[in-house]
Protein backbone atom coordinates (compact mmCIF):
# COMPACT_ATOMS: atom_id res chain seq x y z
CA UNK A 1 0.00 0.00 0.00
CA UNK A 2 1.33 3.42 -0.97
CA UNK A 3 1.06 6.56 1.15
CA UNK A 4 -0.43 9.87 0.03
CA UNK A 5 0.39 12.97 2.03
CA UNK A 6 -2.69 15.21 1.84
CA UNK A 7 -2.38 18.73 3.26
CA UNK A 8 -4.79 21.55 3.94
CA UNK A 9 -4.56 25.00 5.50
CA UNK A 10 -5.91 26.75 8.57
CA UNK A 11 -8.31 29.72 8.11
CA UNK A 12 -6.76 32.94 6.78
CA UNK A 13 -7.45 36.58 5.90
CA UNK A 14 -11.22 37.19 5.70
CA UNK A 15 -12.01 33.47 5.53
CA UNK A 16 -12.76 32.34 9.09
CA UNK A 17 -13.47 28.80 7.85
CA UNK A 18 -11.13 26.83 5.62
CA UNK A 19 -12.95 23.85 4.10
CA UNK A 20 -9.65 22.12 3.28
CA UNK A 21 -9.18 21.49 7.01
CA UNK A 22 -12.38 19.48 7.35
CA UNK A 23 -11.73 17.53 4.16
CA UNK A 24 -8.21 16.41 5.04
CA UNK A 25 -9.17 15.61 8.63
CA UNK A 26 -12.05 13.41 7.48
CA UNK A 27 -9.96 11.62 4.85
CA UNK A 28 -7.03 10.90 7.18
CA UNK A 29 -6.40 7.15 7.32
CA UNK A 30 -8.76 6.29 4.48
CA UNK A 31 -7.67 4.05 1.62
CA UNK A 32 -8.41 5.32 -1.89
CA UNK A 33 -7.21 3.28 -4.83
CA UNK A 34 -3.59 2.35 -4.18
CA UNK A 35 -3.13 4.99 -1.49
CA UNK A 36 -3.58 5.27 2.25
CA UNK A 37 -4.06 8.92 3.15
CA UNK A 38 -1.95 10.69 5.77
CA UNK A 39 -3.33 14.18 6.45
CA UNK A 40 -1.71 17.30 7.86
CA UNK A 41 -2.83 20.92 8.37
CA UNK A 42 -0.34 23.68 7.52
CA UNK A 43 -0.02 27.20 8.94
CA UNK A 44 -0.79 30.20 6.78
CA UNK A 45 2.64 31.67 7.44
CA UNK A 46 5.32 32.37 4.84
CA UNK A 47 8.05 31.58 7.37
CA UNK A 48 6.53 28.35 8.71
CA UNK A 49 4.35 26.54 6.18
CA UNK A 50 7.16 25.39 3.88
CA UNK A 51 9.22 24.09 6.79
CA UNK A 52 6.17 22.27 8.13
CA UNK A 53 5.55 20.63 4.76
CA UNK A 54 9.19 19.56 4.42
CA UNK A 55 9.15 18.07 7.91
CA UNK A 56 6.02 16.07 7.09
CA UNK A 57 7.60 14.88 3.83
CA UNK A 58 10.73 13.73 5.65
CA UNK A 59 8.74 12.02 8.42
CA UNK A 60 6.01 10.38 6.33
CA UNK A 61 8.14 9.63 3.24
CA UNK A 62 5.00 9.58 1.06
CA UNK A 63 4.75 8.13 -2.42
CA UNK A 64 2.65 11.11 -3.56
CA UNK A 65 1.73 14.59 -2.35
CA UNK A 66 -1.50 16.53 -2.91
CA UNK A 67 -1.87 19.91 -1.21
CA UNK A 68 -5.26 21.60 -1.02
CA UNK A 69 -6.07 25.28 -0.72
CA UNK A 70 -9.15 27.47 -0.66
CA UNK A 71 -9.72 29.77 -3.63
CA UNK A 72 -12.64 31.81 -2.34
CA UNK A 73 -14.38 33.14 -5.45
CA UNK A 74 -13.60 30.27 -7.81
CA UNK A 75 -16.58 28.11 -8.70
CA UNK A 76 -14.70 25.12 -10.14
CA UNK A 77 -12.28 22.56 -8.80
CA UNK A 78 -8.92 23.71 -10.18
CA UNK A 79 -5.78 21.55 -10.18
CA UNK A 80 -2.82 23.89 -10.62
CA UNK A 81 -0.45 23.55 -13.58
CA UNK A 82 2.56 25.51 -12.27
CA UNK A 83 4.16 26.95 -9.13
CA UNK A 84 6.48 29.96 -9.46
CA UNK A 85 9.45 30.96 -7.31
CA UNK A 86 7.85 34.04 -5.76
CA UNK A 87 6.34 34.99 -2.42
CA UNK A 88 4.21 38.11 -2.65
CA UNK A 89 0.79 39.20 -1.51
CA UNK A 90 -1.41 40.08 1.40
CA UNK A 91 -0.31 39.60 5.02
CA UNK A 92 -0.23 36.03 6.28
CA UNK A 93 -1.65 35.05 9.67
CA UNK A 94 1.52 36.30 11.39
CA UNK A 95 1.57 39.61 9.58
CA UNK A 96 4.41 38.77 7.18
CA UNK A 97 4.14 40.66 3.88
CA UNK A 98 6.84 39.49 1.43
CA UNK A 99 7.33 41.51 -1.75
CA UNK A 100 8.91 39.89 -4.82
CA UNK A 101 10.69 37.41 -2.54
CA UNK A 102 12.20 34.20 -3.91
CA UNK A 103 10.99 31.00 -2.26
CA UNK A 104 14.32 29.33 -3.08
CA UNK A 105 17.19 31.72 -3.89
CA UNK A 106 18.89 29.26 -6.23
CA UNK A 107 15.73 27.46 -7.32
CA UNK A 108 14.28 27.47 -10.84
CA UNK A 109 11.70 30.07 -11.83
CA UNK A 110 8.93 27.48 -11.73
CA UNK A 111 7.89 23.85 -11.44
CA UNK A 112 5.16 22.10 -13.39
CA UNK A 113 2.79 19.88 -11.42
CA UNK A 114 3.62 16.19 -11.64
CA UNK A 115 0.05 15.16 -10.81
CA UNK A 116 -2.15 13.89 -13.67
CA UNK A 117 -4.06 17.18 -13.70
CA UNK A 118 -5.75 16.66 -17.06
CA UNK A 119 -6.99 13.23 -16.04
CA UNK A 120 -8.23 14.72 -12.76
CA UNK A 121 -10.21 17.38 -14.61
CA UNK A 122 -11.64 14.80 -17.02
CA UNK A 123 -12.71 12.49 -14.17
CA UNK A 124 -14.28 15.41 -12.29
CA UNK A 125 -16.31 16.60 -15.26
CA UNK A 126 -17.39 13.02 -16.02
CA UNK A 127 -18.71 12.90 -12.44
CA UNK A 128 -20.67 16.11 -12.96
CA UNK A 129 -18.27 18.21 -10.90
CA UNK A 130 -17.17 21.47 -12.60
CA UNK A 131 -13.39 21.59 -13.05
CA UNK A 132 -10.62 23.07 -15.16
CA UNK A 133 -6.84 23.28 -15.10
CA UNK A 134 -5.64 26.53 -13.52
CA UNK A 135 -2.55 28.26 -14.86
CA UNK A 136 -1.86 30.30 -11.75
CA UNK A 137 -1.63 29.32 -8.12
CA UNK A 138 -1.02 32.98 -7.28
CA UNK A 139 1.94 34.08 -5.14
CA UNK A 140 0.45 33.45 -1.69
CA UNK A 141 0.85 30.39 0.56
CA UNK A 142 -0.75 27.93 -1.87
CA UNK A 143 1.88 28.66 -4.51
CA UNK A 144 4.59 28.58 -1.83
CA UNK A 145 3.63 25.11 -0.64
CA UNK A 146 3.23 23.75 -4.17
CA UNK A 147 6.67 25.05 -5.13
CA UNK A 148 8.35 23.68 -2.02
CA UNK A 149 6.84 20.22 -2.44
CA UNK A 150 7.98 20.00 -6.06
CA UNK A 151 11.41 21.42 -5.21
CA UNK A 152 11.84 18.77 -2.52
CA UNK A 153 11.01 16.00 -4.98
CA UNK A 154 13.34 17.41 -7.64
CA UNK A 155 16.23 17.96 -5.25
CA UNK A 156 16.05 14.41 -3.91
CA UNK A 157 15.31 12.97 -7.36
CA UNK A 158 12.17 11.40 -5.91
CA UNK A 159 9.64 9.86 -8.30
CA UNK A 160 6.85 11.35 -6.21
CA UNK A 161 3.83 12.85 -7.98
CA UNK A 162 3.18 16.20 -6.34
CA UNK A 163 1.02 19.23 -6.88
CA UNK A 164 -1.78 21.45 -5.70
CA UNK A 165 -5.56 21.65 -6.05
CA UNK A 166 -7.57 24.78 -5.31
CA UNK A 167 -11.13 24.23 -4.14
CA UNK A 168 -14.18 26.55 -3.98
CA UNK A 169 -15.69 27.70 -0.72
CA UNK A 170 -18.05 25.48 1.23
CA UNK A 171 -21.68 26.54 1.75
CA UNK A 172 -20.86 27.17 5.42
CA UNK A 173 -18.13 29.65 4.50
CA UNK A 174 -20.18 31.29 1.74
CA UNK A 175 -23.09 31.96 4.10
CA UNK A 176 -20.71 33.64 6.54
CA UNK A 177 -18.80 35.54 3.84
CA UNK A 178 -21.86 36.58 1.86
CA UNK A 179 -20.53 37.11 -1.67
CA UNK A 180 -18.72 34.03 -2.99
CA UNK A 181 -19.86 30.90 -4.87
CA UNK A 182 -19.81 27.64 -2.97
CA UNK A 183 -20.12 23.86 -3.04
CA UNK A 184 -21.50 21.47 -0.46
CA UNK A 185 -18.95 19.80 1.78
CA UNK A 186 -20.06 16.46 0.36
CA UNK A 187 -19.29 17.53 -3.21
CA UNK A 188 -15.96 19.07 -2.23
CA UNK A 189 -14.95 15.81 -0.58
CA UNK A 190 -16.24 13.75 -3.50
CA UNK A 191 -14.12 15.88 -5.83
CA UNK A 192 -10.93 15.30 -3.86
CA UNK A 193 -11.62 11.56 -3.71
CA UNK A 194 -12.15 11.63 -7.48
CA UNK A 195 -8.77 13.33 -7.95
CA UNK A 196 -7.03 10.77 -5.74
CA UNK A 197 -8.63 7.93 -7.71
CA UNK A 198 -7.38 9.54 -10.94
CA UNK A 199 -3.89 9.65 -9.47
CA UNK A 200 -4.13 5.98 -8.55
CA UNK A 201 -5.37 5.09 -12.05
CA UNK A 202 -2.48 6.94 -13.63
CA UNK A 203 0.14 4.56 -12.26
Amino acid sequence: MKTLLLTGFEPFLKFTINPTMRIVEELNGQVVGNYKIHSEILSVDFKKSGAQLLEHLKTVQPDALISLGLAGGRFKMTPERIAINVNDGEPDNSGNVPVDEAIEELGPDGYMSTLPIRKMVNRLTEAGLPAEVSNTAGTYLCNNVMYQGLHYAKKLNKRMPAGFIHIPASHELAIEHGKIPSWSHEDLTKAILTCIKALSEDE
